[in-house]
């Protein structure tokens, strides 16, 4: 990432990474602590695979801090427990303690954004679209 301050009062800029959980998929979306704008990123299954690939990201976009959707109301128990889990694997993995954000409707909003613009095939980008509406949010609340 380029920084827009010069090399005296370097500004420590540092990537943003949101999470949208799923049980099949993960969509992810960055930003930066300068623009402060999400961006929908990938989806990625989750699969065995999927602690190493995200480690990858962290490293190539110098991720220094993440935010993870959770459901503060959640109704069913067990799905509160996964991501309750899967929260802990992301500190154990990847050494960052996560943000929590309330996704509360997220994906619903995402799929309402990608229409609107026109997409096809949405629920391929259902995921990121969520992540980038989670991160934006946190982002939001940060001020």
């Amino acid at each position: 990432m380029e920084k827009s301050i010069g090399s005296l009062n370097e500004a420590e800029i540092k990537g943003i990474l949101g999470i949208d959980f799923g049980k099949a998929k993960i969509g992810l979306a960055l930003a930066d602590s300068e623009t402060r704008m999400a961006f929908a990123f990938d989806t990625l299954p989750n699969d065995k695979d999927f602690f190493n690939k995200l480690r990858n990201i962290i490293q190539d976009r110098d991720v220094k801090e993440i935010v993870v959707g959770i459901t503060k109301h959640e109704n069913d128990p067990k799905s509160a427990q996964e991501k309750d889990e899967f929260v802990k694997m992301i500190e154990k993995e990847t050494g960052i303690v996560p943000a929590l954000q309330d996704e509360m409707f997220t994906t619903k909003m995402a799929q309402a954004n990608i229409k609107q613009r026109g997409g096809r095939n949405i629920a391929s980008k259902d995921d990121q679209e969520a992540a980038r509406i989670i991160l934006q949010s946190w982002l939001d609340g940060q001020d």
